[in-house]
């Protein structure tokens, strides 16, 4: 009996350790057009993988766009045209740590650390006396809330914003619901080193999709893209570092949440309201609560974390429609 359990042992040893080291997926034709006709700027010794865009010709308006974890600037490819044909030039970036951009390992991820790679971003394409809009999600929320302070305090560096949007982020700690794994992630320092290595393609998705709505689910090829931007550059691998940010809100909250309650550049909110991680009413009942200067935009019942990709009419119109209140 010994015997047959040895047996066993050393045929599953090589096999968990090729698993362990599968390499990344190939890129799309989608994914790879958007690598394509993006660039990298460096920043402290990274490369940051950004697009820029020029678009509406008569228009000196720029907007920028920060995306959410665990994906890439690649979430807002379903309304980057309709964008540039309302904006002179549409940026968007991936943050350290996510995308096309550098994964270092081991490295100490933060708020700040992404709020510093966005203003160096603005000063590396000339746009430092430019006033900017800022369109944000999820983990983008709580950079453009760093942004926001930067601006309101007058801080060396800090972008001149014009406006900001943000949409489904985990803005106030007392509302917002991570995931299991993401609580596991980010607070176990045992368990995390395995997890990150053990997350495979059917967790990711079956993790994802619990976070859209039932009808407006990504396709095979979706998903599939959305993997590959997390597997580059072994990104599965920082997860558990830069999911230090859920508890960084928590810490700096009176910081963000008070920028946010005092500030007076216009903002907006777009809701999904069917979000599991904010849920319905509770997170948008609490923003317009402590956030009276704010308009927002409630989508259909339906619609759920990631609103610009499952109702991306929706989420265009919403923010026309801010854009051209003010």
């Amino acid at each position: 009996m010994r015997e047959w359990w040895v047996h066993v042992g050393l045929i599953c040893i090589p096999l968990v350790a090729v698993y362990l080291h599968i390499p990344p997926p190939q890129l799309s034709p989608a994914l790879q057009k958007w690598h394509s006709a993006g660039e990298v700027f460096h920043f402290r010794g990274r490369e940051i993988f950004y697009r820029d865009s020029y678009g509406a010709l008569g228009s000196s308006d720029v907007v920028i766009l920060l995306h959410g974890f665990p994906t890439s600037s690649f979430d807002w490819n379903k309304i980057w045209e309709p964008l540039t044909q309302r904006f002179h030039r549409v940026i968007a970036l991936d943050f350290l740590g996510f995308g096309f951009s550098d994964k270092p390992r081991p490295h100490r991820y933060s708020i700040f650390e992404q709020a510093s790679v966005v203003e160096a971003l603005v000063a590396h394409l000339g746009l430092s006396n430019q006033r900017v809009n800022l369109v944000s999600h999820d983990y983008g929320d709580t950079v453009a809330l760093e942004l926001l302070f930067r601006t309101d305090q007058n801080r060396t560096g800090h972008l001149i914003i014009n406006s900001l949007c943000l949409s489904n982020g985990g803005l106030f700690p007392e509302t917002h619901y991570p995931r299991l794994l993401q609580k596991l992630l980010k607070d176990s320092s045992f368990l995390a080193p395995v997890l990150t290595r053990l997350t495979n393609y059917m967790i990711f998705q079956k993790g994802i999709g619990d976070v859209f709505g039932p009808y407006t689910q990504p396709t095979d090829a979706e998903f599939w893209d959305m993997w590959t931007g997390l597997r580059y550059n072994d990104g599965n691998l920082v997860m558990d570092s830069i999911l230090q940010y859920i508890n960084q809100r928590l810490k700096h909250r009176e910081r963000w949440v008070g920028v946010l309650t005092s500030t007076f550049v216009p903002l907006h909110m777009i809701y999904g309201p069917l979000d599991p991680v904010n849920p319905h009413p509770q997170f948008i009942r609490l923003y317009q609560e402590l956030v009276q200067r704010s308009t927002v935009t409630i989508l259909d019942e339906h619609i759920s974390h990631y609103p610009q990709l499952e109702d991306p009419t929706g989420f265009l119109n919403a923010y026309f429609n801010f854009i051209h209140s003010f």
